[in-house]
Parts: structure tokens; sequence; C-alpha cells
């Protein structure tokens, strides 16, 4: 049994320059939108009506125009040139990951405070390809653990360390800051100034082991000498933190992010230990030996170039 030979399959090139010519009007003006010369937008037509078997091209001294053929042919290219298009998008996307979904893990202070707006900055970017981001919201420590696993492709931490296997860059200079009710006591102490041993014998109120916040500030007390008591009450929540020290007479130590509306409005009032130093760095952590793809490298430059 004999088999045919296939028909060669027509070039997309030389659809490009079918749709120019109909687009623009002639074959010079074809050429120019295309960036080839007048000859070799003629010659590609040519064979085009070779391969096709149809007449496309009206030719005479007074120029050349495409025959009713030849527009008709030019409607049947746009819908290939146009599914071509979107076999090179559709190839694109499966390079990158399905839906190009971006799963961040931040610790709780960044994700209240700093996560919503790089969220607001990337919908408004016009960019249709800007990926989708997944939220993971847990302390530092936790945060690190996903990104090594591979559970998360970006985390963002507030400890004063880094885990080995991870890199990191500093996004934002933070401090923590003491505070206390306006009803407190130091509330009304002249310069707002406490001693760690003052800080320590107080009805004192922290994060959770794990958390960024609590880990710089037991460096810090090291750091001067003293430790954190036994038995001290944790919350793991920095809103929890927040309404309870509003309400009552204890102190705690947490982010000035965190803080700093209630003191604007005077709901909470700050105090200075001037033994403590509670700088922070806040960072961005991904796993060390892997390239990040093209949807993470988006999440991570909106946040590099602005917080």
């Amino acid at each position: 049994m004999e088999h045919t030979a296939p028909t060669p399959r027509t070039s997309l090139a030389a659809l490009d320059v079918l749709v120019a010519t109909d687009t623009h009007g002639s074959i010079s003006a074809a050429a120019r939108s295309l960036g080839i010369s007048q000859p070799s937008a003629s010659s590609t037509l040519r064979r085009l009506e070779r391969s096709l078997g149809l007449e496309i091209v009206a030719r005479s001294t007074r120029g050349s125009h495409l025959t009713e053929e030849g527009r008709a042919v030019a409607v049947w290219a746009r819908t290939v040139l146009d599914a071509s298009d979107a076999l090179e998008r559709a190839a694109a996307a499966l390079r990158e990951g399905p839906a190009h979904r971006v799963r961040v893990a931040a610790s709780m202070t960044i994700a209240e405070h700093l996560v919503p707006r790089w969220l607001a900055r990337l919908t408004a970017a016009e960019d249709r390809g800007r990926p989708e981001v997944e939220l993971i919201v847990r302390n530092s420590q936790d945060v690190m653990d996903l990104v090594l696993s591979g559970a998360a492709d970006l985390g963002f931490v507030e400890g004063s360390t880094v885990r080995r296997g991870l890199r990191s860059r500093t996004v934002q200079r933070d401090s923590l800051a003491v505070v206390v009710g306006r009803q407190h006591p130091w509330a009304r102490r002249r310069g707002h100034s406490v001693s760690v041993d003052e800080l320590l014998a107080a009805r004192l109120v922290v994060r959770e082991s794990g958390s960024g916040t609590r880990d710089i500030l037991e460096r810090a007390l090291a750091r001067a000498g003293s430790r954190l008591p036994d038995h001290l009450p944790s919350l793991g929540s920095t809103a929890a933190l927040v309404a309870s020290v509003r309400i009552s007479d204890s102190v705690t130590v947490l982010s000035e992010l965190a803080v700093a509306d209630d003191v604007e409005r005077g709901t909470l009032v700050r105090l200075d230990v001037p033994e403590l130093d509670l700088s922070r760095r806040l960072r961005m952590v991904w796993r060390d030996g892997t390239e990040m793809t093209a949807p993470v490298r988006t999440i991570a430059a909106l946040v590099s170039a602005r917080t």
C-alpha cells in the first residue's frame, strides 16, 4: 500500500507577511512593519502562492494588492497566528509552574503589617502574568522549617539568626518596643524610662518560644547580663498581647510596627530601656542551592525594591 507524502505545512513567517500586507495595505508597508526588505516580503508571498496554489497578490505597474482570495486567506491566517501565540503563552506558563502560584511563609508581625502592602502593590501591577500568592502565617522558626522542607517557596522572618541551608536578604530594619497601657503607673513616669531589673520584675507577658520577637528580646537581655524569668506567661498572637496590656498592669515587648497605631492614639505608652538594644532586621529567606522561579523572583524583587 502506497503512502502519500504529507503536504508541507505553510510557514508561519509567510502568514505573518500576508497578515501584515492586509493590515497595512501594501507589501512595502508590511515589510517596514516586520523589519524586512520589500524584495524579501515579495519573495515570501510568491512562495506562499505556490504553496497554496492560489493567486493571493494582484500585481501591476501601479502596485500590488491582495486579491479576494488573498484577503480570505489573511482572515484564516490570523486565526492560525493567534493559535500559535496561545501555544507559546501556554508553554511559558508550564515552564513557570501551574498558575504561577507562590507559597509565601511569613512571621506574624510581617504577615500582619508588611505583607498586605506588598500584596496590594502586586495586585496593582498591570502584569497579567503576576503570580498568585498563598500566604502561610507561622512564627519565625516554623517559617524557616517550611522553606527548608520546600513547603514554602519564600519566607520572611524576624529573628537574629538564619538557619543553615537558607540564604537571606534584609528587607527592612525594625526595633522592638516595651509598652504598657495608659493606666499603668509607668505611663505617668517622667521620661518613660525603666531599668532591665524593673522590666523583669514587672508583670511581663511575651511571645512564645520560636518567635522572632522573643528571640531578639532574649538575646538583648543576654548581652545585658540578664535573662527572662522561668514560667513567664506567653501568648502566640501579637493582637492578644496588645489587648492584654491595654486592660491590665502587664508589660510586653513587641515590634514597633505592631504597636505604632496604639502608641499614636495613646492607648499604649512606649518605655525606654537604655540598657537594651532591641533593634533588628527583617529578612527574606529562601533555600540555598535552589534557583528562584520567575514568579518567586517577581515577589522578591517587589519586596526588595520598596518596603
